[in-house]
C-alpha cells in the first residue's frame, strides 16, 4: 500500500504535468478540458489516453469538445440539449414560413379559379379568343401551384432529414449520458431511473429483485499493480456479468468498484442462483496480462440481493441489499448473501461499512 504522503506527491506531480501539456498544445484551461488531460495521462482510462494522442499539435476546442461527449457527456449535456433546442426551433419556424407560403400560393390560386369560374358564367361575353385565354390562364396558374406544391414537398422533406438527425444526436447523447465509459454498461445515472421504475406498479415490486456487487480487496489490487490493471479488471468483471444474464436483464456500474443487477421475473431463489453463478464465474477467471503474462491472482466479489417486495421503495431496496452486501463482506467475502436470511435486519451495523 502507498503511504498517502506518497498518493498526494503523485497527484500534484499529474497536476502538474497536466497544465504543463495543456500550455504546450495552446489548449485553453477550461474544466472540462482539464478533466481530460487528467483522466488521459493519470492512466486510468486506456481508451481515453489513445484518444488524447491521437489528437493534432494544437487541438481545436470542438476535436477536445468530441473526445468530452464521448468519455464525458454528463458535462456536454446542457451544450448539446441547448444546440438542439436551436436547431429545432429554426426548423420549425422554416417549416411555418413553408406551411404559410403555400397556403398563400394555394389562396391565390382559388381567387384565380373564382375569377375564371364568374368568367366562364357569363356566356354572353364568350368567344374563342376569351376561352384560349382563359385556358392559359389555368394552365400557368395549375403547373405553378404543383410546382410550388412539389418545392415545398421537397423542402419538407430536407427539414424532417433534419430533425431527424438532430432527434439521432439526442439519442445518441441519452446513451453516452447513461452509459460507463470505461466498461461499457449503464452507469449510477441509469440505475437511479431503473430502480425507480421498478415502483411504478406493482407488477414491477412483485417481480424484481436487486443484487448489489462489490470487488473484494480492490484497493488492494490498486495499490499493487496500478490503476490500469484495476480498470481492466472492472472491464473483464463486466464482461462476464453482460455474458452470464439475459439480455433483458439491467446490469451497471454504479461506483468504481461496484455494480448494481436488476433481476425481472425470477423468485428470490432464482435470483440467488444467478448471483451465485456469477459470483463462481468471477472467482474461476483467470485474470493474467495478455502482453506480459502476468497473474493478478484469484479475484472475488461479494454480492446481497433483496426482492423489492420487502422494501418500501427504491432507497430502502438499495438500502437492504447494501445490508445484505455489508453481511457478505463481514461474513468472510467471496459469497452471496439474502437480505430475507439475515437475523436481526432492523440493525444499524451496516451503516459502519466500508469499501475495502
Amino acid at each position: 500500500m502507498q503511504p498517502a504522503a506518497t498518493l498526494t506527491e503523485r497527484n500534484t506531480e499529474i497536476a502538474s504535468t497536466v497544465v504543463a501539456t495543456m500550455r504546450q498544445l495552446g489548449v485553453l484551461g477550461l474544466p472540462r478540458n482539464y478533466e481530460i488531460f487528467y483522466e488521459a495521462l493519470s492512466g486510468t482510462n486506456r481508451e481515453l489516453g489513445l484518444a488524447v494522442l491521437s489528437l493534432s499539435s494544437r487541438p481545436t476546442q470542438d476535436e477536445l469538445d468530441q473526445i468530452g461527449r464521448a468519455f464525458f457527456a454528463h458535462n456536454h449535456g446542457p451544450g448539446i440539449i441547448e444546440h438542439a433546442r436551436d436547431v429545432i426551433a429554426k426548423e420549425l419556424e422554416e417549416v411555418a414560413s413553408l406551411l404559410r407560403s403555400e397556403r398563400s400560393h394555394i389562396e391565390k390560386y382559388g381567387r384565380i379559379l373564382d375569377e375564371t369560374s364568374s368568367g366562364l358564367s357569363n356566356r354572353s361575353l364568350l368567344s374563342q379568343d376569351l376561352l384560349q385565354k382563359i385556358a392559359n390562364a389555368m394552365t400557368i396558374a395549375t403547373n405553378s401551384t404543383i410546382d410550388h406544391g412539389r418545392q415545398v414537398a421537397s423542402t419538407l422533406s430536407d427539414k424532417t432529414a433534419e430533425l431527424e438527425s438532430v432527434k439521432s444526436k439526442l439519442e445518441e447523447y441519452k446513451r453516452l449520458a447513461d452509459t460507463d465509459p470505461l466498461t461499457q454498461i449503464w452507469n449510477r445515472r441509469a440505475f437511479d431511473k431503473e430502480i425507480t421504475r421498478i415502483y411504478n406498479s406493482n407488477k414491477g415490486i412483485l417481480f424484481n429483485a436487486l443484487v448489489l456487487v462489490d470487488i473484494d480487496r480492490f484497493k488492494d489490487i490498486n495499490d499493487r499493480y496500478g490503476h490500469p490493471v484495476g480498470d481492466k479488471i472492472i472491464q473483464i468483471i463486466a464482461e462476464i456479468f453482460q455474458t452470464s444474464i439475459r439480455s433483458d436483464m439491467f446490469v451497471a456500474r454504479t461506483g468504481g468498484e461496484e455494480f448494481a443487477l436488476i433481476i425481472e421475473g425470477a423468485s428470490e431463489d432464482a435470483t440467488y442462483e444467478i448471483a451465485e453463478r456469477i459470483r463462481a464465474l468471477i472467482e474461476q477467471t483467470p485474470f493474467t496480462s495478455s502482453q506480459t503474462g502476468m497473474n493478478y491472482g484469484t479475484v472475488t466479489v461479494s454480492m446481497g440481493i433483496c426482492m423489492a417486495s420487502e422494501a418500501e421503495g427504491p432507497e430502502d431496496l438499495y438500502t437492504k441489499a447494501d445490508r445484505a452486501l455489508y453481511r457478505s463482506k463481514v461474513s468472510g467475502r467471496n459469497r452471496v448473501t439474502r437480505h430475507s436470511a439475515m437475523a436481526g435486519r432492523a440493525s444499524k451495523s451496516w451503516l459502519l461499512y466500508k469499501k475495502d
